[in-house]
């Protein structure tokens, strides 16, 4: 069973999370951040990743070390959850429509993090959220899970959605490159013989 179990403590942020790859979508998310929470759940929903997240930050400063922190709890679950990488497909790309918006991602669960965010969100907030957290979330995911993610977007002009694609098609991307492939099941994909 591919699941992951975080427990992470900062003087900032208190976080307990469990993952499984091989989920349904089920989720149950209580971050301290209400826009991320409703952008977690369509996460797991659309990657079929079972999530269970509780967060307690200083949300009272703003909310940017609990979302930033969260992207790196996520991250080492990711990590932890595909262990050596043995059979998955690795890569993985979407290009999703959120009604106006168009949203590309694209994933290499390479062992090396790197985030290449190319968004021009147009609103600065969505409703309490700060929109500048979204690449924050990301950047923290990528080191902490050790995988290469472009995320561009095509078209859009609404914030919600530019941001609900963007965590929509990332979602599926992921899906398709921690799936296993059964032609290589006891493989690691890669010439190197390790990821």
């Amino acid at each position: 069973m591919r699941t992951a179990e975080i427990e992470r403590k900062t003087a900032e942020t208190e976080i307990s999370l469990t993952l499984a790859l091989d989920g349904t979508g089920e989720a149950r998310i209580d971050s301290g951040v209400g826009f991320l929470d409703h952008m977690l759940t369509l996460f797991a929903r659309h990657g079929r990743f079972d999530l269970a997240l509780e967060c307690r930050g200083d949300t009272a400063v703003d909310d940017h070390h609990s979302v930033e922190d969260i992207g790196i709890a996520l991250g080492q679950a990711f990590a932890q959850a595909l262990g050596e990488k043995r059979g998955i497909r690795r890569y993985g790309d979407t290009i999703l429509p959120m009604d106006e918006a168009l949203i590309l991602t694209a994933a290499d669960i390479s062992g090396r993090g790197m985030l290449c965010f190319e968004m021009a969100i147009p609103s600065p907030k969505v409703g309490s959220f700060d929109t500048e957290l979204v690449q924050e979330f990301w950047q923290g995911f990528v080191r902490a899970a050790g995988i290469t993610l472009h995320i561009r977007q095509l078209a859009g002009v609404n914030s919600h959605h530019i941001i609900e694609g963007c965590f929509k098609s990332a979602a599926r991307t992921l899906r398709t490159a921690v799936s296993v492939d059964p032609a290589e099941a006891d493989r690691i994909p890669s010439t190197k013989g390790v990821l």
